[in-house]
């Protein structure tokens, strides 16, 4: 009896959802923390939201450079072709803790300079220092652990991952209470007890990958020679695709960045609502935006076998859904703005800002995720990278940073008025997503002669 082939949105529910949902995990992580450490106060919610933008640069950069090589490792699952796969993935880890490695040591000795980018407030960059160096230790553990999610996901095992994130989800949480509050005899350790409970988690999420894959002999364990012996054809043609999906996360990143440190010039208050609703914004944009990561997973599938008009359909209607997910998502954050600002310990002010910045981000969350799927999805599954890049920096760089400096502090304006101003990069790189996506440069089959 023939197989009946699984339909697209069987396949995108399948290889979509869990990663959605372990998206929506690590930014209920986030919110936990955000919620913790804020009710604490203002200062310390602003010095831990400063502290972490150089995790969040790293994460990014990392994001970007293994985002370039799932690209390979999807093409060559379309292709059954799993010691590729585990090459890619050795390329991945070994560039990736060279990366961490030097994060590590940028954040341990000398948290001062990087602190002193995003704000001059004595009393943020004192609060924040000790927790930038415990914090540090989770770019060693993510340089490993990221490319070993990228792998599962290639090989379409999404709901590891998942299971994963929710014990390290407990952990961190459970952790968290405690040592913030100095509960169970625990010494009262306020921020700091956050920076413990994360680093910890992190060392179990990273000790859970290894025995998943390698201890329970998962498909993409092999031996170490697999991982670790590539051709320099390989190694050269998978950073051609990673290099600039890496610079287009970082610098991207960078300019996030750059949108708080215009913001932490402000005040304290308006750095604590913006943090607040970065974080409740996130609950909802997350799990969206990871509809990109499903259609790079199923469109190079397609492209890996050479099945280029299913690609281009299988992209269209993906598309579409997340339209409308992003849609729904942005309704979501509008309608629960207010209620959900108010679990902050913020000011009248602070709650107010934090509002009024949630429905701007509600309000133009859909134009996000279909510039983001088309960026991280249908561009990346088929290479088309460096137009990519150009796209995304250009909006970033050319229209958002130079709107949230001057509306910061040339024009002294609200903080809401800042952030709506910023917004105008993404319409700009709507229009331009949408004329790449329809040219279809992207539809090719990049390991055809691997």
């Amino acid at each position: 009896m023939v197989k009946k082939e699984e339909t697209l949105t069987r396949k995108l529910i399948r290889v979509a959802l869990p990663i959605s949902a372990q998206s929506l995990i690590s930014t209920s992580l986030n919110l936990v923390d955000n919620l913790m450490v804020g009710h604490l106060g203002e200062t310390e919610l602003a010095a831990v939201g400063l502290s972490t933008q150089f995790s969040f640069i790293f994460w990014m950069v990392l994001f970007g450079f293994v985002g370039g090589t799932i690209t390979y490792m999807s093409q060559f699952y379309g292709k059954n072709d799993m010691a590729s796969i585990r090459r890619v993935t050795g390329i991945a880890i070994t560039i990736a803790f060279c990366i961490g490695l030097a994060f590590f040591s940028v954040s341990f000795f000398a948290p001062d300079v990087v602190l002193g980018i995003y704000t001059n407030i004595p009393e943020v960059i004192d609060m924040g220092r000790p927790f930038m160096r415990t914090l540090s230790f989770i770019f060693l553990t993510w340089s490993i652990v990221v490319p070993l999610t990228a792998a599962l996901k290639a090989t379409q095992q999404t709901s590891l991952p998942l299971k994963i994130s929710i014990v390290v989800f407990g952990t961190n949480t459970a952790l968290g209470i405690i040592l913030i509050n100095g509960f169970f005899g625990a010494p009262r350790m306020g921020i700091m007890g956050a920076a413990v409970a994360n680093v910890t988690s992190k060392c179990l999420e990273l000790l859970l990958f290894l025995i998943v894959i390698f201890v329970k002999r998962n498909v993409v364990a092999g031996p170490i020679r697999e991982f670790f012996g590539w051709t320099r054809g390989l190694f050269a043609r998978v950073l051609a695709n990673a290099v600039p999906t890496m610079a287009n996360e970082s610098l991207w990143g960078i300019g996030i960045s750059l949108y708080n440190a215009a913001y932490g010039r402000v005040g304290v208050t308006e750095v604590a609502a913006v943090q607040a609703s970065n974080t409740i914004h996130n609950m909802f944009s997350v799990a969206c935006f990871s509809i990109g990561d499903a259609m790079l997973i199923l469109c190079g599938e397609h492209l890996g076998r050479g099945e280029l008009d299913k690609a281009r359909e299988a992209a269209r209607r993906i598309l579409r859904m997340a339209v409308v997910v992003g849609l729904i998502a942005g309704a979501g954050v509008i309608l629960t703005a207010k209620p959900l600002a108010g679990l902050y310990n913020l000011t009248a002010a602070g709650s107010r800002d934090a509002v009024l910045i949630l429905l701007i981000y509600g309000a133009v969350l859909f134009v996000k995720i279909h510039n983001s799927t088309i960026l991280t999805g249908a561009l990346r599954a088929g290479g088309d990278t460096r137009v990519g890049l150009a796209i995304d920096l250009g909006s970033v760089y050319f229209v958002g940073v130079p709107m949230a400096f001057l509306g910061a502090l040339a024009f002294h304006l609200p903080i809401y008025f800042v952030v709506l101003l910023v917004q105008a990069e993404e319409l700009v790189k709507f229009f331009f997503m949408r004329w790449r996506f329809r040219k279809e440069v992207w539809i090719r089959d990049l390991v055809e002669d691997l």
